[in-house]
């Protein structure tokens, strides 16, 4: 069975890691765009306009699960215990 303290600490751990995954992400497309822009329009058959759109899409859609999967359960625990 697990215990509220184990479950909190496994929320806090995912929230961790999945922010840390958020920036290298920024990060990579900030200081990569273009040549990360090449090599997905010629796999995936878009332009480098759709796939920076696509791209701040993936990031914003990603921030928003790790809120509402990790990081507001986490706080919700928090303040249960």
């Amino acid at each position: 069975m697990i215990t509220l303290e184990s479950l909190q600490e496994l929320l806090g751990w995912c929230t961790v890691i999945n922010v840390g995954v958020l920036l290298f992400s920024t990060v990579m497309m900030a200081l990569f765009r273009r040549s990360v822009a090449r090599i997905h329009a010629r796999i995936f058959g878009m332009s480098e306009a759709e796939l920076s759109c696509a791209y701040f899409q993936y990031l914003a859609r990603y921030k928003i699960a790790i809120l509402v999967f990790n990081f507001v359960p986490y706080i919700a625990l928090r303040i249960m215990a």
